[in-house]
């Protein structure tokens, strides 16, 4: 595939011996804390809209060689779940074949597009209320109080020792893109309380990790068989697959919901679903065993 001149420039900046500030453009990144927070306020956010394989904040994305604005967003959140998040590149329109890659007017038509077939769009701007591309139509908009700053890309190689971040921080602003919305039209937020909400959610998100690792550790050492399991409603997907386990009509119903116990496990520990069938089919005769004793 042969790259445009936006994703040729891109390249040859990243695989400079040594960078200055003045070279990182549109590359800049937003701080964990900051995106954590509107993650936390109006996520779950699932697609990054504008990154690459370094700096991506959530578990899909596009990079420049995508060209987001190209891509249906509003069919791939359909497949994800949840919302799409936006800290986007204010470079000048560029163009390729004569379809925009670049351009805030150009970025915020396209979302205005997808904000009709729906989705929920979450955008972090700067606060530039006089530029032609400030969202006037935006569903809502929370302005952040106290001034905003980003990192740096993790390929920036300071040429000396004046390449370093000063105050160059500004005011910056929430923009929410969702036909749905029925809320306020406008409000705020101190950065300090946005920041305290992100770190809060990175300690849930950081705990929920330790504990599936425990977990993990746990059942590699011992089967996954709980003693006595109520019944209860299994989601859809534990459902199919055990409707795909051949004998399970003959086990008794705290059988099943045993069986399903152990399915559910195995499916949020994203064991491959051939995977579970087998494993669920061994289980299966292990209590018919028990069953005919």
């Amino acid at each position: 595939m042969t790259l445009n001149k936006y994703c040729q420039a891109l390249a040859a900046l990243r695989s400079q011996p040594a960078h200055e500030l003045k070279e990182v453009g549109d590359q800049w990144r937003t701080p964990d804390l900051l995106f954590w927070g509107i993650n936390a306020l109006f996520g779950p956010l699932v697609l990054d809209l504008f990154a690459d394989d370094d700096n991506a904040k959530c578990p899909a994305w596009y990079t420049a060689e995508d060209n987001a604005l190209t891509q249906n967003w509003s069919e791939r959140l359909d497949e994800l779940g949840g919302a799409a998040f936006a800290n986007p590149p204010y470079s000048r329109s560029q163009y390729h074949d004569k379809q925009a890659i670049t351009g805030m007017t150009h970025i915020m038509n396209h979302t205005m597009d997808m904000r009709e077939r729906g989705g929920r769009y979450i955008y972090l701007v700067k606060s530039a209320t006089s530029e032609t591309w400030w969202p006037e139509d935006a569903d809502h908009i929370m302005f952040i109080r106290g001034r905003i700053g980003f990192d740096l890309p993790v390929w920036f190689l300071p040429a000396d020792e004046k390449q370093k971040p000063t105050s160059a921080f500004f005011a910056g602003a929430i923009a929410v893109f969702d036909k749905s919305w029925r809320g306020e039209r406008f409000s705020y937020i101190n950065r300090t309380e946005l920041e305290a909400k992100g770190r809060a959610f990175m300690a849930l998100a950081q705990f929920a990790v330790g504990k599936e690792q425990t977990i993990a550790v746990r059942t590699a050492r011992e089967p996954v068989m709980p003693l006595e399991t109520e019944s209860r409603i299994w989601p859809l997907e534990v459902g199919l697959v055990f409707n795909q386990v051949e004998g399970v009509g003959v086990l008794s119903e705290a059988q099943q919901n045993k069986l399903k116990a152990n399915i559910n496990q195995l499916w949020l520990e994203r064991t491959a679903t051939s995977e579970i069938i087998t494993i669920a089919r061994g289980l299966v005769g292990s209590m018919q065993g028990v069953t005919h004793a």
